[in-house]
């Protein structure tokens, strides 16, 4: 048998004496990692999972799941105040993990998001919404957006609000909708019956090495983001990555809310990305910057590289090589998100601070599945948000980054730079970014 130190040993006692034994705890703080512990008693409050598929990695998974089985803070193991009392799948596959979860974690299978928000009582009985359209068997647009039914599970939703006359906080996985109408209409929803909604990536909130955080009021001229990875699927990772700091050149110390919006957007392909950078449109010299934090940068010619670059067909018929987003804020702010397949695997980010000689950069750092503790770090915050009935950030911002994403899809097909009278959106940044600090691979004392 293991030998248990006294503290570990006087908080399993007490633990056993309280009638909520569980043997896990015996092994002191060392088996955490191995064995964690399963809740003594069911959570005090209720969450509805509605999600597209519950797979083994998917969204779904790595979010609830951290509600189902807890998560690490520190050298401890914390459940969350809210428990998953019911899940809405709708493509449920062979591969589907929402049934065995529900047997194990006893919580409610529904056949529709009105079943899932009121437990079949037809009134509201759950606390919070975890709204996770990632992943399944979704169509393509001609724009390569692909037709996840957000906006859809969104408005069955607010439907179940209206009809029962309550409403609890709503979070939105990802960008609220491909289609920038749609996502508009979402906030415009929220604020008409009065629920908190909150949205977004896990970029914004994952770690960042160093730990590059812009004071609110920072002068930014020019900012850069490298990226990967499919055009929309990581698009959206890298214009939310790209907005959480550029939104920080503002102080929020004004009466109205600032002015963070787009007047412009173009998306270049291929060759013309390369031109775009020798004309001065993007900056080489911020380029370098972020690449100096990459941990999967390769060897060679960045421009060989991503001609060289397999493009799997699945992301859709595009010009080889890199792909840019020129990205024209209203108050002439100029930043670019270049996705460099080929060269890179992770997103790095560099701007240029007015009265700085050198530009400040960072990695945006992923830890890597299974654990996808980026995830994790997301699911922190919607725990907060739901107790709290506050966003972390406005939900105004994945509004303003999912319209730059849908007009630069827009820009690809059409082959132009286009206005963007629509994205003048206007919300002050957050007195702290809530992105992760410290180190996530903290060593057992």
């Amino acid at each position: 048998m293991l030998p248990i130190d006294r503290r570990s040993f006087l908080a399993a006692s007490a633990f056993a004496a309280s009638g909520n034994w569980c043997p896990s705890l015996v092994l002191g703080a060392d088996s955490l990692r191995t064995k964690p512990p399963k809740r003594a008693q069911p959570a005090a409050k209720k969450v509805a999972v509605v999600c597209s598929i519950y797979n083994y990695l998917s969204h779904a998974y790595h979010i609830a799941g951290r509600y189902l089985d807890g998560y690490m803070k520190g050298d401890e193991h914390h459940f969350p105040e809210f428990g998953i009392a019911s899940a809405y799948v709708e493509q449920v596959k062979a591969n589907d993990l929402s049934r065995e979860l529900a047997k194990e974690h006893s919580f409610r299978l529904s056949e529709s998001i009105d079943d899932a928000l009121t437990l079949g009582t037809g009134k509201l009985a759950v606390d919070g919404v975890l709204l996770i359209c990632e992943h399944g068997d979704y169509k393509y647009n001609e724009k390569g957006q692909k037709l996840y039914p957000r906006y859809e599970f969104f408005k069955k939703i607010a439907a179940v609000f209206e009809k029962t006359g309550k409403s609890v906080p709503v979070f939105c996985d990802k960008h609220l909708s491909y289609d920038r109408t749609k996502a508009a209409e979402m906030v415009a929803t929220a604020k008409k019956l009065r629920f908190p909604l909150m949205a977004g990536s896990s970029l914004p909130v994952t770690w960042r090495r160093p730990e590059l955080e812009f004071k609110r009021g920072t002068k930014i001229t020019e900012a850069l983001v490298a990226s990967r990875g499919e055009l929309e699927i990581y698009g959206i990772h890298a214009l939310e990555a790209l907005q959480c700091m550029a939104e920080r050149r503002f102080s929020g110390a004004d009466p109205k809310p600032a002015n963070q919006g787009v007047k412009a957007v173009t998306c270049l392909q291929g060759d013309a990305v390369w031109k775009a950078g020798d004309d001065g449109l993007w900056s080489w010299e911020l380029l370098e910057h972020a690449l100096g934090h990459s941990t999967s940068r390769n060897a060679g010619d960045i421009r060989a590289n991503c001609r060289r670059f397999p493009r799997p067909a699945t992301w859709g018929n595009f010009v080889k090589g890199p792909i840019a987003f020129l990205v024209e804020y209203a108050d002439g702010l100029k930043a670019t998100v270049l996705q460099l397949d080929g060269h890179i695997a992770d997103e790095t980010f560099a701007a240029r601070v007015d009265g700085e000689r050198k530009p400040s950069s960072c990695l945006f750092w992923l830890p890597p599945p299974p654990g996808a503790a980026f995830l994790e770090a997301l699911a922190g915050h919607t725990e907060t948000f739901f107790a709290t009935g506050k966003p972390p950030y406005p939900v105004e911002r994945t509004q303003l980054t999912g319209g730059i994403l849908d007009y630069a899809l827009e820009s690809r097909v059409k082959e132009k730079r286009l206005d963007t009278p629509d994205l003048d959106i206007r919300y002050d940044p957050p007195a702290d970014s809530g992105f992760m600090r410290g180190d996530y691979t903290k060593p057992v004392k």
